[in-house]
């Protein structure tokens, strides 16, 4: 039985669609679960389902402005859209959502992992890790030309074009054109958003695959010494291309949990040794 879909507003023009997956673990951190380029609640299948299940964590998945069953796009996209998300319509979300105190667990893909970076960058103190699968933090031609070649096959293939229909319906193609035609716009060319990564606290993962269409390990490289904590750590993986959470499942799971387990054992270890003896 699908979840339902839940509607939210987030001001007067934009209305934000979300599913939660509640294990009734309110007092523990919350899995944040940020969604492509062209992506969408049912594209992520059953991965956001099966990551709270093993770590018996509650989770949220939503769909941004211009997506699946969120408001479609209204007006032209700017090259700084990754920025309004992480700044406004997901800090916006959390408010609304009631969730400004909750420690988060930001688990991004692609585009959703650079959100997820600007976001933790920007509202650190809440941030309990950040999962960053194929993220991008600065502009690759390797992105620009698979692309292209995407944009094309979208023109010419209508089986392409109605797979698509599928998560986004009757505005698939404003959908589409505002991300192919933002990332290869020539304005596009010197976006770069590392400026954000000194700010991130919270640990992050970083994963990639070897055989990713849309960007190298130049950008994992990036995200893990260019944040802060200490236990930044990367993960590249053979044979996988640009969706290590779809392509090689049990592994990315195993290797999240593994993380998580990590930095929390090191949470409680820290916090014991700042106790003070009793007198």
């Amino acid at each position: 039985m699908e979840k339902q879909i839940n509607f939210i507003a987030i001001d007067s023009k934009v209305t934000l669609a979300y599913q939660l997956i509640d294990k009734q673990n309110s007092a523990k951190p919350l899995l944040v679960f940020l969604h492509e380029g062209l992506g969408s609640i049912a594209q992520w299948k059953k991965f956001p389902e099966m990551l709270c299940n093993t770590l018996n964590l509650d989770g949220l998945v939503y769909e941004r402005y211009g997506y699946g069953h969120a408001t479609s796009l209204q007006e032209e996209r700017t090259s700084d859209y990754l920025d309004v998300e992480g700044n406004y319509f997901l800090p916006k979300l959390i408010e609304n959502l009631q969730l400004t105190n909750r420690e988060l667990i930001l688990v991004g893909h692609s585009d959703g992992a650079s959100i997820a970076l600007i976001y933790a960058s920007l509202f650190p103190k809440n941030i309990k890790m950040v999962v960053s699968m194929a993220a991008h933090v600065f502009n690759e031609q390797i992105s620009v030309d698979s692309i292209i070649k995407l944009k094309k096959a979208y023109q010419s293939n209508d089986k392409l074009k109605k797979s698509f229909e599928k998560y986004h319906f009757d505005h698939t193609d404003s959908t589409f054109y505002a991300f192919a035609n933002t990332i290869t716009h020539p304005s596009f060319k010197e976006w770069n958003i590392e400026h954000y990564l000194p700010q991130i606290i919270a640990p992050i993962f970083a994963i990639q695959g070897f055989d990713d269409e849309y960007g190298t390990e130049l950008q994992v490289d990036a995200i893990v010494t260019k944040s802060p904590n200490k236990a930044n750590s990367k993960l590249m993986i053979k044979n996988c291309g640009h969706s290590p959470h779809l392509q090689m499942q049990p592994l990315v799971i195993s290797k999240i949990v593994e993380f998580y387990t990590k930095i929390t054992s090191s949470t409680i270890k820290n916090e014991k040794q700042h106790e003070q003896p009793t007198l």
